[in-house]
C-alpha cells in the first residue's frame, strides 16, 4: 500500500520511520517531510504546503495512495480531513469540529463539564477587563491559557497578579479572542495518546513530558524537551481511571455531539498524590516529542494498527510492546523557545547509538544545517531508564551545531524515584 505521512517536524520522522518497517506499506509520500524523512527507506518528500487541500487531493489520486496520517494540528483544525472525507478519501486524524478538542481550550473544558470529566475549575473570558477583575479573587498560582493553538506554548503559570496580567495581556494583544483561566493543578504530569476508531479507545503506552526550557522544570514552556516511557509509577488501579474517567467519557461526548473522532485522542493529565487523574489539555494529535518514545516500543505493525482506525476494527487488535525502555531528548538551537538562528551546520548525525528523528534540519547526508528552534529528537533504547538516558547522552555528545542546547536532566523525577 501508499500511505501518505502530513507534516514535516520529529513527530513526523518517527511515524514515516515506523511505517516503514511494515511488510504493508510500500511507499510513504512525507508533505512536506524533512531532510530525515528522506533518509527513510520507502519515503519520498514532497514539497507541497500541507494547508493546500487540492494539491493534496491531487498527489493521492495521481499516486494512488491508500490512506494518511495528519502528524501536526493546524490542518486538522483548517479541516483536513473533511476536505478528503468529501471526496472519498481515508485520513487518520478528527475532522476540524473534533480537532476543536485542542483549537479552543474553551470548547473543550465545556465537552469535559458536560461529559463529567475531572479537569480544573476554570473561567473564560473574551475581554481583558472582566479577566483582570476575575485574578484578584484568585488562588496562586493560576494557569493563563491561550484558548487557539499555540504550538505548546500558550500556557503560563503565574505565581502572582502581575505575572497573570501581563500574560493575559500578551494574548489579547497577540490576537487570542479568548482566554481560560484555570485553577493549579498539583501532581505528576502523564501524556496518554490514546487511538479511537470512533467507538473505542485504546491508549498507548503513558510517557511524561518535560515541557520547560529550563532543567528542574523552569523556565517558560516549550513544545516538549523530553520524554520517557512507560511509566512504573503509574499504577494498575490508575491506569484503570483513566480509561474509566477520562477515556472513554470523554468519546462519549463527543458521540453526543454527534462528533464521530477518529484518529488521536492525546490526554495530557495530571495525577495527583492519591492516583487521582484529571485532564489539564487534550490534543487532536500524536504528541512531539511523546511519539518518538512511544512508537519505538511498540511491536504491533503500526500499518496494522493505523487500517484498523480507519475500519472501525480497534476492538480486534491486540498491542505489543518491547521489554524495556525509551528515553527521548530534544536539542533545540540557542534562543529556543525565543528567537533563534537558522543555518548553522550540523555534523555527527551517523556516529551515534540512539536513533535521531529530524525536526527543524534542512539539506542531506553530506550537508546538514539547523532550520527550526527544535532541531533534532533522539531517543535511546534499553533496559532501564537509565540505561536509555545513556544513549542519548552518548548520541547527543557526537552531535555538534553551534549554540546547541539540551536538558540534561530528562527523567529526573523517575530516577529520583529509583
Amino acid at each position: 500500500m501508499k500511505v501518505l505521512v502530513l507534516g514535516g517536524g520529529g513527530r513526523e520522522h518517527c511515524l514515516a520511520w515506523k511505517l516503514s518497517q511494515s511488510p504493508l506499506v510500500e511507499t510513504i509520500f512525507c508533505v512536506p517531510g524533512n531532510g530525515g524523512t528522506a533518509t527513510v527507506p520507502k519515503v519520498v518528500n514532497i514539497a507541497l504546503d500541507p494547508l493546500d487541500f487540492p494539491a493534496l487531493v491531487q498527489l493521492v489520486q495521481v499516486q494512488g495512495i491508500d490512506w494518511g496520517i495528519v502528524g501536526p494540528e493546524v490542518p486538522l483544525a483548517a479541516g483536513v480531513v473533511d476536505y478528503f472525507q468529501a471526496r472519498g478519501l481515508a485520513l487518520i486524524g478528527p475532522t476540524q469540529q473534533g480537532a476543536q478538542i485542542e483549537s479552543s481550550k474553551a470548547w473543550a473544558k465545556d465537552l469535559m463539564a458536560e461529559a463529567g470529566v475531572p479537569t480544573a475549575k476554570a473561567g473564560v473570558f473574551r475581554e481583558l477587563a472582566p479577566a483582570l477583575a476575575y485574578l484578584k479573587q484568585a488562588i496562586w498560582p493560576l494557569v493563563v491559557k491561550a484558548d487557539g493553538l499555540a504550538q505548546g506554548k500558550g500556557v503560563t503559570i503565574a505565581p502572582n497578579y502581575a505575572e497573570a496580567a501581563q500574560a493575559l495581556t500578551a494574548c489579547f494583544a497577540g490576537g487570542q479572542t479568548q482566554v481560560v483561566l484555570e485553577d493549579f493543578l498539583v501532581g505528576e504530569e502523564v501524556s496518554v495518546l490514546a487511538l479511537t476508531d470512533g467507538r473505542v479507545v485504546v491508549p498507548l503506552l503513558a510517557a511524561q513530558d518535560h515541557k520547560t526550557i529550563g532543567e528542574g522544570d523552569t523556565g517558560p514552556n516549550t513544545g516538549g524537551m523530553g520524554a520517557y516511557a512507560p511509566l512504573d509509577w503509574l499504577t494498575p488501579a490508575t491506569l484503570v481511571k483513566i480509561q474509566k474517567l477520562i477515556l472513554e467519557p470523554t468519546l462519549r461526548g463527543l458521540q453526543a455531539r454527534g462528533i464521530t473522532y477518529r484518529g488521536i485522542l492525546y490526554a495530557g493529565l495530571m495525577i495527583d498524590a492519591a492516583g487521582e487523574p484529571a485532564v489539564v489539555e487534550f490534543n487532536c494529535r500524536l504528541g512531539d516529542p511523546e511519539t518518538q518514545a512511544v512508537l519505538p516500543l511498540l511491536q504491533t505493525d503500526f500499518a496494522h494498527v493505523c487500517k484498523a482506525i480507519l475500519d472501525g476494527t480497534l476492538d480486534q487488535l491486540i498491542l505489543t510492546w518491547a521489554n524495556g525502555y525509551a528515553a527521548t531528548v530534544v536539542v533545540t538551537a540557542a534562543g529556543y523557545p525565543g528567537v533563534y538562528a537558522k543555518g548553522d551546520p550540523i555534523t555527527g548525525l551517523d556516529q551515534g547509538p540512539g536513533l535521531i528523528f529530524h525536526a527543524g534540519t534542512a539539506g542531506d547526508a553530506s550537508s546538514w544545517t539547523t532550520q527550526g528552534g527544535r532541531v533534532l529528537a533522539v531517543t535511546g533504547l534499553a533496559k532501564s531508564l537509565r540505561a536509555a538516558l545513556d544513549v542519548c547522552h552518548q548520541t547527543i555528545a557526537r552531535v555538534h551545531f553551534p549554540g546547541m542546547y539540551y536538558r540534561r536532566d530528562i527523567g529526573f523525577k523517575a530516577l529520583d524515584r529509583t
